[in-house]
């Protein structure tokens, strides 16, 4: 891939006389200034690229990373300050990772500083030094036993011969299996294999709530193999201890969250994507990389295979397999004995009026589970009680002071929250406008289902998950494992419960609210409908007793439903993507998108223009005109943007090298800018 290098990623340029004979290194810092710096070597030891080191700047220490040793300094000597010190209380960051932050700095259009110091755990862009006791390396190696749960059906075997022969080189496998076709399993034979031959596993998962029951099966399948979790919601210190048994290569297997592709692997032999279609892998703020495609690089520049599983895959990945990029292995069945893939069927909600959020098809389902002892989950695509609470009277409703959002109304602790920008406010107790006593929430969300649920069926064991019922992570590890052990009769739950659990007792899925999807204007909208909604129909019946799935919609003839009803994923994804093509759109060609916040719409959006302006795009390149966001008003400030295409991705990433050169090299203080390379959300 042919891409231009940053202008801002260069170091300090001056036209005085050059530097005496001194050793110069060039330093990576986060800091607002995007390039690198010159500083002179400590007197007492060499430097190597990979260091981190404490250097001055300005009137503070900063920690940086040393990306050139013995650089010729254009600078005078008297000018170069000198490193405080090197930092030897962590490995020294090896030359592969160094090229991997290259490439992200590069392709993503971020400074190469930013890019290093924040792939770093936070204790390590710390000046303070390391609790040496605390993060002491292991004594020695773990034992590579493997204790498999059970036996792998052939096609389990198959997949997994194939994937093993395949260690030592780069290859990138789609997993394309149904949900419950034991896909985990493969993941674990082949790290088996993995860890026997001495090497590393990476495996990513798209959400936190996902690592306490895989953590639990990887431990369980190796209980004498050094584990290194890595996500976000670990304490400072946990997740460094983390980062440096990957480093260190004490950790056999690496599980985490995207953030875990940035962390530093000197035997890495395998990578997994699970659910690899899921959006949680893109990363929406500073660095915005994809961890599924920095999987795939890493990969390839690593010479060993990618395992990227699911379900439902993104038509990028589906596009990638019908252009022979990548290869495909099928599941095609469930792996537990007499196990089948649930049946699938519409209510059509023009013939079964929906009262309090229910068909009555769908009550008379649920209700006779409950009279044989199965669990049911009442799948809604929201959180909270209500998406709005509202005047009938005037036509008033509850909005966020602080983006162009409704606040959502909990009727847990009586608060009204913003999901944006978390700003929240207490239940008025009239109209602010009419002065209207009765205000009624309006819409329907998981609390309000879990109530209606509640009055319907009032001996019923009710369990609802969710963001705002699931942010302890240990509570949730213990509600999840209740229900396996049958210790709740209906689920109520977000996309939460959509992907990656297992409940035997489980059969039968209700979804309410499945059209909202059908009316987007998103080109995304459909697959992430038909993924999520295969994802939640595969909860249903695991195990030999059989499953059914309910989905109440006004649009019963719509071909994503039909095609839902008959597992056609490769049907409905080759539609797709003749839809994608016929109307320009990913992966048929490559995206950017550049927006800008500011105080004033009227400021972004001359912005934008005057961004463009500056720099011609080639032919190659279409710009399109700087347009508001959807919530154009969050936190305070005005968002507008505007998107950037080209059938060639070497034209387009040439002409944002120039962009953001441009942008770097003329700062402002009262716009907020980024790019976005890859773009996958436009609200």
């Amino acid at each position: 891939m042919r891409m231009k290098r940053l202008p801002t990623d260069l170091s300090t340029i001056s036209k005085s006389l050059p530097s005496r004979e001194i050793s110069v290194a060039r330093v990576a810092l986060d800091v607002p200034l995007a390039r690198l710096f010159d500083y002179a070597a400590p007197e007492d030891c060499e430097l190597a690229p990979g260091d981190r080191v404490a250097v001055p700047f300005g009137a503070r220490q900063e920690i940086g990373v040393v990306v050139e040793a013995n650089a010729a300094s254009e600078l005078p000597a008297e000018r170069i300050k000198r490193i405080s010190a090197r930092r030897d209380d962590a490995p020294r960051l090896p030359a592969d990772w160094l090229e991997l932050m290259r490439f992200l700095s590069v392709y993503y259009q971020r400074p190469l500083g930013e890019t290093i110091i924040a792939s770093l755990p936070p204790r390590l862009r710390s000046v303070r030094p390391l609790p040496r006791k605390t993060l002491a390396a292991a004594d020695t190696a773990d034992s590579t036993r493997f204790s498999p749960s059970h036996l792998l059906t052939a096609d389990q075997s198959r997949t997994t011969q194939t994937i093993a022969a395949s260690l030592g080189r780069f290859q990138a496998w789609l997993l394309h299996g149904v949900t419950g076709s034991g896909k985990t399993e493969v993941y674990l034979h082949v790290i088996a294999r993995v860890l026997d031959s001495g090497g590393q596993a990476l495996v990513l998962v798209p959400e936190i709530s996902l690592t306490p029951q895989l953590e639990a099966r990887f431990r369980e399948a190796f209980p004498e193999t050094r584990i290194a979790m890595l996500h976000s919601a670990l304490e400072d210190v946990a997740r460094t201890s983390a980062w440096l048994a990957a480093a260190r290569g004490d950790a056999g297997i690496v599980l985490g969250t995207r953030l875990a592709v940035l962390a530093p692997l000197p035997r890495l032999a395998v990578i997994v994507v699970d659910e690899e279609h899921d959006s949680s892998f893109k990363q929406q703020e500073g660095l915005r990389y994809s961890a599924r495609d920095v999987a795939v690089y890493l990969a390839k520049a690593r010479g060993c295979p990618v395992v990227l599983g699911t379900a439902t895959p993104s038509l990028e990945t589906w596009h990638n397999w019908r252009q022979r990029r990548y290869e495909k292995l099928d599941l095609p069945d469930r792996a537990a004995p007499g196990a089948k893939l649930p049946a699938v069927r519409m209510v059509d909600l023009k013939k079964d009026p929906a009262e309090d959020g229910f068909a009555k098809a769908t009550l008379a389902a649920i209700g006779e589970r409950l009279s044989r002892g199965e669990q049911s989950l009442v799948f809604l695509n929201r959180r909270g009680y209500a998406p709005v609470l509202a005047c009938e009277a005037c036509g008033w409703a509850a909005s966020c002071g602080r983006c162009t959002a409704h606040l959502v109304l909990h009727a847990a602790d009586r608060r009204l929250r913003c999901h944006h920008c978390g700003a929240e406010a207490g239940v008025p107790r009239a109209c602010p406008t009419c002065g209207n006593v009765d205000l009624k929430p309006m819409g329907r969300g998981t609390q309000r289902v879990e109530e209606s649920l509640a009055q319907r069926y009032p001996k019923a064991r009710i369990v609802r998950i969710d963001r705002d019922s699931a942010r302890r992570r240990a509570a949730l590890a213990r509600t999840l494992e209740g229900i396996r052990r049958g210790e709740a009769d209906i689920l109520v739950g977000t996309q939460l419960l959509a992907k990656g659990h297992d409940f035997p007792g489980l059969t039968l899925v209700a979804v309410l609210n499945a059209d909202t999807a059908l009316l987007s204007t998103d080109y995304r909208a459909p697959e992430r409908l038909f993924a999520v909604l295969s994802q939640v129909a595969g909860r249903a019946g695991r195990r030999a007793a059989p499953g059914e799935v309910l989905v109440q919609t006004r649009y019963p003839g719509h071909a994503l439903f039909a095609a839902l009803a008959r597992h056609d994923f490769a049907g409905f994804a080759d539609a797709q993507l003749e839809e994608r093509r016929a109307a320009g759109f990913p992966p048929f060609v490559f995206e950017a998108s550049l927006r800008a916040e500011a105080k004033k719409l009227d400021q972004a959006m001359t912005f934008l223009r005057g961004a463009t302006a500056a720099v011609a795009p080639p032919e190659e390149v279409r710009v399109y005109d700087p347009v508001p966001h959807v919530i154009t008003r969050l936190a305070g400030l005005e968002r507008a943007q505007l998107v950037m295409q080209s059938t060639s991705r070497p034209a387009l990433q040439d002409y944002l090298g120039e962009l953001s050169g441009a942008l770097f090299a003329s700062p402002t203080r009262d716009v907020r800018w980024h790019l976005d390379v890859d773009p996958i959300e436009f609200d």
